[in-house]
């Protein structure tokens, strides 16, 4: 009987009810800073998760500017919100752009994975690069911090995630940090090969 009734009320819920959720923590490069939002690559994941019937549905808590220490003080609010089951990483650019200590950014990014996954959610990281007039050494020491990451909390890493359109001028903006519209599927494809084990 209580099967009965179960199957009854499984069928009158909206297909919601089942989604399963992802959460991309970052900054501008995932805000789709300087171009329309539903062309940014968040956007064109959710599109590709749509078109294959998938549960999952994304929710883009990336801020413009945003560093690695925002985005710890924002994750107890955002984890709350939405019991993301996967986590998309993609903070510390900033860091790196305002000269702040890799050390630091390293233990601010641990503590995001670490709570994190307290409350189950898989995350990956999402590695990034800064300009090299900062200095060979703090340049190393910048993107070193994302492979030690993956290592030592063993989680997924997408190596340099703008790595195809870093250095083509067609597909970034006239500052030379933002990819425009015209990187975003390529991005999305980067990421999206390392995120469907995931789901």
């Amino acid at each position: 009987m209580y099967s009965v009734i179960l199957a009854v009320v499984l069928s009158v819920l909206p297909v919601t009810a089942f989604a399963k959720s992802i959460v991309v923590l970052g900054d501008s490069i995932s805000a789709g800073y300087g171009i329309e939002v539903q062309h940014g690559w968040v956007a064109l994941l959710q599109n590709k998760l749509a078109d294959l019937h998938s549960s999952y549905i994304i929710s883009n808590e990336s801020i413009s500017g945003d560093t690695s220490a925002g985005g710890l003080a924002r994750l107890e609010q955002i984890l709350s919100r939405h019991k993301p089951d996967i986590l998309l990483l993609e903070l510390g650019a900033n860091d790196g752009l305002r000269g702040l200590s890799p050390p630091e950014m390293k233990n601010n990014l641990t503590e995001i994975v670490r709570r994190s996954q307290k409350i189950g959610a898989k995350v990956m990281l999402l590695g990034m690069k800064i300009p090299p007039n900062y200095g060979k050494r703090y340049v190393e020491m910048f993107y070193e911090v994302y492979p030690q990451l993956s290592a030592e909390l063993k989680i997924p890493y997408v190596p340099f995630i703008l790595e195809e359109v870093a250095l083509n001028p067609e597909m970034m903006q006239a500052d030379g940090l933002h990819p425009n519209e015209l990187a975003q599927p390529v991005i999305g494809e980067k990421i999206w090969g390392y995120l469907q084990p995931l789901l």
